[in-house]
């Protein structure tokens, strides 16, 4: 991927996307042109298949602190300006649900606000023992349903904790978002970097379609209306990748106890 941002940073190695917020003296805050350039990340990456999975962290010593107070101008305006420029940010959201790699959220220190919201459109959320997560929202006059929050936090925590936090903007630091499932893991702050790369190879251990068809299934299983159409769209994905080839190859690796050999084509 060739793109080359401002406020975002963009390095590819071996299949995976190292894609970090690079404002670190405003803690990552969110301004017009950081959700741009976001937007164009994750509009190119729809059909860049040679990024197969996305590490998102933040540059210096925060995730991401939000909206940016000092940037608020597009969603204070008279209401349709306003609208357009609410819409624009939670795009960002849509885009990073409809990209076909997995991403994976390396939280350290604040994730609050738009943050937040960035890590909970991840895929999966690792945390180091210092991070901190809050609907920040809820305390600056907004509501606590903000970027796909009311979607994706009750999915990840369930309906009480997900309405203590947006009703509270209390923060959740790492030992408790653990508990509750809101990160998949945490770790000292020197080995998030480590554990995420590993997480990202063992993704790379996929088949690409299949890889592909896993978060593509798990997102449409969320909200499928019966089991027989979660399980139709399973079938399809399996059939899919084994009349592809991929099956004999994994089959063939595993006996040979050898890495299985995936092609994309």
């Amino acid at each position: 991927m060739s793109q080359q941002y401002t406020n975002l940073s963009v390095s590819h190695a071996d299949g995976i996307d190292h894609l970090t917020l690079n404002r670190p003296e405003k803690l990552n805050a969110l301004n017009d042109t950081l959700c741009d350039e976001l937007l164009d990340y994750f509009a190119h990456l729809y059909t860049e298949h040679t990024t197969r999975t996305v590490l998102l962290s933040g540059a210096g010593k925060h995730f991401c602190a939000g909206f940016d107070l000092d940037a608020t101008d597009s969603i204070t305006a008279p209401p349709p300006t306003a609208l357009r420029g609410q819409r624009k940010v939670s795009e960002i959201i849509m885009r990073m649900r409809r990209c076909p790699q997995p991403i994976i959220a390396l939280i350290h220190g604040a994730a609050t606000g738009g943050g937040f919201a960035l890590a909970l459109a991840a895929d999966v959320r690792l945390a180091t023992d210092n991070a901190r997560m809050n609907v920040a929202m809820s305390r600056v006059g907004l509501t606590g349903c903000d970027m796909g929050i009311s979607y994706f936090l009750p999915r990840a925590v369930g309906i009480s904790n997900a309405a203590h936090l947006m009703m509270s903007g209390r923060f959740v630091d790492a030992k408790k978002a653990y508990a509750i499932g809101l990160v998949s893991d945490v770790f000292p702050e020197g080995h998030l970097a480590n554990e995420g790369e590993r997480l990202a190879q063992d993704m790379l251990g996929m088949s690409p379609l299949g890889l592909r068809l896993t978060k593509e299934g798990l997102n449409m299983a969320q909200d499928a209306g019966s089991l027989e159409a979660t399980i139709a769209l399973e079938d399809r994905g399996q059939i899919l990748c084994a009349t592809s080839g991929f099956f004999d190859e994994g089959v063939a690796a595993f006996k040979e106890k050898r890495e299985a050999r995936y092609t994309d084509k």
